[in-house]
């Protein structure tokens, strides 16, 4: 028995006026879809035509009538903590090499016996805490929640962690994982300035605020003017969060643990679906893997 054409991820619904081959692009699909005229299954990554006016697909099998403008680039995501993993493998290889050439002989049992410095391990924390945020972010993505990992900022050796476009807006994150409990303490007040700071337990992470900050004027850079509104996100992810309350705001900077930021990513709003692809591509272009 044939299949009646099924509704497509995008809405599409029978009776919907206009010409549906108007506007339509051959592209690799990034989620799985269903063709609107045989009900055929799509999976992600296929090459089929996407219809802008309704925004449903169609396998090649029904291109009639199509202009070949061939397929959209496919972006690449990134890899969560990618250049903080490298950078520790870089100094935990550096070090065992110089154990090795001090101790030709006892330089292999001396190394597995001594652990990195501090400064070494650092760069290991941190590239746990991005890839534990970083694979969550992409288990929640969707086409309402499109997501970037470790995007070089042009220009200089810095990186952004994870950016993510929702219909709230980017969201501009900086993964952190540290111990303690994050807080603000604040200094002055009757005659001096009111300073804020923001601490984690004991240690005063305010840089990390000046930090995102910055990151979130490359990203307003990225989208060349666009009316796109650009959160910025400090996200501890192994913190001493209270059982209630806990998440807070500094200049602007949220500060907040993952399930938080997932709610957050996943709120209705009023960007749709083509815009959120469009600003994910931009951001992508100008920001590349780092």
């Amino acid at each position: 028995m044939a299949r009646a054409p099924a509704r497509a991820s995008w809405g599409w619904f029978p009776g919907m006026d206009g010409d549906p081959a108007a506007g339509a692009k051959r592209m690799r699909l990034r989620y799985a879809g269903t063709c609107r005229v045989c009900g055929e299954d799509l999976p992600a990554r296929t090459e089929a035509l996407y219809e802008r006016s309704t925004k449903t697909v169609r396998c090649l099998d029904h291109e009639v009538g199509v202009p070949a403008d061939g397929p959209l680039d496919v972006i690449d995501p990134g890899k969560p903590g990618a250049s903080a993993r490298r950078e520790f493998e870089r100094r935990h290889a550096r070090r065992e090499e110089r154990i090795r050439d001090a101790h030709p002989k006892l330089g292999g049992l001396i190394h597995a016996l001594t652990d990195d410095p501090q400064s070494t391990r650092a760069w290991d924390t941190g590239a746990l805490g991005e890839e534990r945020l970083g694979s969550r972010l992409n288990e929640l993505s969707s086409e309402h929640l499109l997501v970037l990992h470790d995007r070089r900022v042009p220009g200089t050796r810095a990186n952004i962690d994870h950016l993510a476009v929702s219909p709230t807006g980017v969201y501009v994150i900086d993964a952190k994982k540290y111990a303690g409990r994050p807080h603000v303490e604040a200094e002055g007040g009757l005659f001096r300035p009111r300073v804020e700071k923001l601490l984690v337990g004991n240690r005063n992470c305010t840089k990390l605020v000046d930090a995102v900050l910055g990151q979130v004027e490359v990203v307003r850079a990225a989208l060349g003017g666009a009316h796109v509104p650009v959160h910025a996100v400090l996200c501890f992810v192994d913190a001493d969060w209270p059982m209630f309350g806990g998440a807070f705001s500094l200049r602007d900077v949220a500060v907040l643990w993952p399930r938080r930021l997932y709610t957050r990513l996943q709120a209705a709003g009023p960007i749709d679906v083509e815009a959120i692809d469009t600003t994910h591509r931009m951001l992508a272009s100008a920001l590349p893997p780092a």
